[in-house]
Order: C-alpha cells, then sequence, then structure tokens
C-alpha cells in the first residue's frame, strides 16, 4: 500500500517518519521522500491512528491526487537544491517535465493554483533558504555558493538575497534573522 506523506523534506524526515511506523508496528517495504510503501494493507483505524501520530510530528498522510502531486514537485525541488549542483544552465521547465512526465504548463498551474505562489518563485525562495544554511555553515565563500546552486555570479546571488530578504548575504550573517524551515516555504 503506497501512503503519500506531506513534509517529508530531507533524510532526517525519513528517518522520522520510519520511526512512527516502527512504533506502529507497520512495516515498510520501501520509503523515500514523501512516500511510503508498507508491506500490507492497512486498516482504516490504523491509518487514522498514523495519520495522528505523524501529524503530530508535523507530517500528514496526503489523500487528494493533486496535493501528491504538489508533494511531489516540492520534494524534487528540494532534493535538487540539497545536492549543491546546479548547472549554471539549468532549467527548471526541463527538470520538472522530465522527472513528472507531464507537460510543464499543467505542472506549473496546479502549483500555483494550490500553493499561491509560482514554482519559480517558489524554486527561488528553497535556494535562498541554501544560500542562508551554507553562508552560516561557513564552508564555502559566496563565489563557491553562487557556482554551487547555479547562479550566473556572485552579484546575481546577491541581488536575488537582498531581494527576497532584505539583507546583503554579509548584513543577514551580522544579523539575528533566522532560516525558514524547507517544509514552511
Amino acid at each position: 500500500m503506497k501512503i503519500s506523506i506531506k513534509n517529508m523534506v530531507c533524510n532526517r524526515c525519513i528517518y522520522a517518519v520510519q520511526a512512527i511506523f516502527d512504533k506502529l508496528e507497520i512495516e515498510i517495504s520501501d520509503i523515500d521522500l514523501g512516500e511510503v510503501e508498507t508491506k500490507n494493507e492497512i486498516s482504516t483505524q490504523v491509518l487514522q491512528n498514523l495519520n495522528s501520530q505523524l501529524k503530530s510530528t508535523g507530517f500528514e498522510i496526503l489523500e487528494d491526487s493533486s496535493k501528491k502531486q504538489i508533494e511531489k514537485i516540492k520534494n524534487l525541488i528540494i532534493q535538487k537544491i540539497a545536492e549543491e549542483d546546479i548547472a549554471e544552465d539549468f532549467v527548471l521547465t526541463e527538470y520538472l517535465s522530465l522527472a513528472l512526465n507531464k507537460d510543464y504548463s499543467a505542472i506549473s498551474k496546479l502549483f500555483s493554483q494550490n500553493e499561491n505562489v509560482t514554482l519559480e518563485q517558489y524554486f527561488i525562495l528553497q535556494k535562498i533558504e541554501k544560500v542562508k544554511e551554507l553562508l552560516l555553515y561557513k564552508e564555502f565563500n559566496l563565489t563557491e555558493i553562487s557556482l554551487k546552486l547555479g547562479y550566473k555570479s556572485v552579484q546575481h546571488l546577491s541581488n536575488q538575497f537582498k531581494k527576497i530578504t532584505g539583507f546583503s548575504p554579509t548584513q543577514f550573517l551580522r544579523s539575528k534573522e533566522k532560516r525558514i524551515a524547507l517544509d514552511k516555504i
């Protein structure tokens, strides 16, 4: 039985969801971002209990097909950014169309209507959160970060960062501004 789960955005989320399934003694055959496949069918009562446990930790079972699709889109974007290997010529439209085997205009329309933000804006917001993370770790300089995340230049990254956050990257490091959880974007 496949179960789509909202807000699984990283490997720690996979471990947290796995722990809930283990606690409820539900055997899993496969688990990935946004989706769990159980070895057996689950009763409605167990499913409700599972959803309750998931909600208590910030997750939730998705039953609506459009919400499942949106969660897949979000996970694809988050995974792509997490790789920190976005080419300068990366094209979001091609990436999502190919990954989902759907026309980009349909994907974009579904996303925009349900999330009140365009896919491109969502992608930029996710990239900016990754920039914040990398800045705070201080492992890479701004030039290296811009290369990892597919920016054409440090200036492009800095301009986009300031437009979204209101701070330059340097000002952000000096400020007490916090990062935004990826599932809250």
